[in-house]
């Protein structure tokens, strides 16, 4: 039997050899390719063909969401599975408007993950209860949109570092940024969101299911 050639995207080796161990146990699926980062990824993309991608959404020096686009200019027909520590409400609808063909959460158990990847796979879409309602309110007129939904995806992804009690710093190094770059990131945040401070948009996240408590 033919085996679907798999190729995994994330920084994490213990993850990449967890996936890499459940793929190969199975009948269909065999892990063809490892990316650490952006970078590598891009190049395994570019140089062959492959069946279906895994990919974390957090890699280094790259937004996913970004990398999701630059995947499908190369390979169009590739389908993307992302699998992500960053739960449903947070960027799941992103990512599959930007070409993504399923979102799932590192927390998802193993047959679910399957189940997935061979949907996708064979030319399907992947979407759980909880992110087809998220999509029904991605469709509204923007008038009902919610403050968050204001933010590009770069300005989004830096408010989920903020609200997650990352540094300015810090913030800068991992997405390879000046520091001053994520200073006008955060004042364009709070200004479209129409918030304050650091607080009010941890409560924000809170509130509208972007962050919970034990997050923090």
């Amino acid at each position: 039997m033919e085996r679907f050639e798999v190729l995994l995207a994330d920084d994490h080796a213990i993850i990449r050899d967890g996936l890499k161990q459940i793929l190969d146990d199975t009948e269909d699926f065999t892990v063809a390719g490892q990316a650490a980062n952006g970078n590598e990824l891009m190049h395994l993309v570019r140089e062959r063909p492959w069946d279906v991608l895994i990919l974390d959404m957090s890699m280094p020096g790259r937004n996913g969401l970004d990398l999701i686009r630059m995947v499908k200019d190369e390979r169009p027909e590739l389908p993307i599975l992302v699998l992500s520590m960053h739960h449903e409400e947070q960027y799941a609808v992103r990512a599959l408007q930007a070409g993504a063909s399923g979102y799932l959460t590192k927390e998802t158990e193993t047959e679910i993950l399957i189940s997935a990847i061979r949907q996708i796979t064979r030319g399907g879409v992947y979407v759980s209860q909880k992110v087809a309602a998220l999509m029904v309110h991605g469709i509204r007129p923007k008038a009902d949109h919610l403050p968050h939904d204001l933010l590009s995806d770069r300005e989004y992804q830096v408010f989920n570092m903020i609200v997650a009690g990352r540094g300015l710093t810090e913030i800068a190094a991992e997405l390879s940024l000046s520091v001053k770059t994520v200073s006008t990131h955060k004042t364009h945040i709070l200004q479209k969101m129409g918030l304050s401070n650091v607080a009010e948009l941890v409560r924000y996240a809170i509130s509208h299911g972007l962050a919970r408590p034990s997050d923090f």
